[in-house]
């Protein structure tokens, strides 16, 4: 069962469907797509960026459009995936847009489990997603974003109420640190440099780094956790050799990557991709 909303003026695409929507991605690709995954009565198990990952019953996952996916089994599944064009180009609230919780990082992927009334309430929201993709009108777009948005609201709350999660910080610096991953997410591949990220949000570079501190990270470590992140990404998923890595994520010089690789992962880029032969 798919159902696939377009909007030729804006080129956006809306997918409701089951497991089946997921076939495409028995192996591991990226889909360009934000992707929610909600299991029912049994678990699912996926692969995201070569770590694999189960699935409980009763639970949501979100995923971003840069994330290599993969999925490897499951049953009775909900699935919605939409592109930017139909929901990130809204002037939506930081919290609830394509910035906000459910997909400001990189690294963490966020699995939420849903109570019995809380399923309840998904599943209702479902069947309103499914009437509306019958109603053929001028104002079906507009709805059918309605849905999505409370749709995330609804899976941010649930996000934020995870122990440990926002309580860990003020909203403030979370916000801060949202804006941060943003940031990194368009520039890491030219901009290493903390002073860079820093001025775009008018703080100095020891602010930031005190800040971050609050939450158990630092800028740099986030901005290297990007790049490494992408380079096991290529390693894993393309024939491209270690220099032509290292110049597309801004290296000149292969050497420098491989040293920040293997600070972070024990491993050169070339030990790397070796386990993955050998794992293969």
């Amino acid at each position: 069962m798919m159902q696939t909303f377009t909007e030729f003026s804006t080129n956006a695409i809306l997918k409701i469907g089951d497991q089946e929507l997921l076939a495409p991605y028995k192996k591991a690709t990226q889909p360009h797509l934000y992707t929610f995954i909600r299991t029912n009565n049994s678990r699912a198990q996926i692969v995201v960026d070569s770590i694999p990952y189960t699935i409980e019953p009763n639970s949501i996952l979100a995923l971003t459009v840069v994330q290599y996916f993969q999925f490897v089994s499951g049953t009775d599944l909900v699935v919605y995936q939409f592109n930017p064009e139909f929901y990130c180009i809204k002037d939506h609230d930081q919290e609830v847009s394509c910035a906000g919780l459910l997909f400001f990082g990189n690294v963490h992927i966020p699995i939420m489990e849903l109570s019995l009334e809380e399923s309840r309430k998904f599943n209702t929201l479902h069947d309103v997603f499914l009437d509306e993709f019958e109603t053929k009108d001028t104002i079906q777009a507009e709805m059918l974003r309605m849905l999505m948005a409370r749709f995330i609201i609804i899976s941010t709350r649930l996000l934020k109420a995870k122990e440990g999660f926002v309580e860990t910080a003020t909203n403030a610096k979370i916000d801060l640190l949202r804006e941060f991953n943003i940031l990194v997410e368009a520039h890491f591949k030219t901009e290493h440099n903390v002073a860079f990220y820093a001025s775009k949000l008018f703080k100095s570079p020891k602010t930031l780094s005190n800040t971050f501190a609050k939450l158990n990270t630092s800028p740099l470590k986030l901005i290297h956790e990007r790049i490494v992140l992408e380079t096991k990404r290529l390693l894993i998923y393309t024939d491209k050799t270690a220099k032509e890595i290292a110049y597309e994520v801004g290296f000149e010089d292969a050497s420098h990557l491989s040293r920040l690789f293997k600070k972070q992962t024990q491993l050169s880029p070339s030990e790397f991709k070796k386990q993955l032969q050998k794992a293969s």
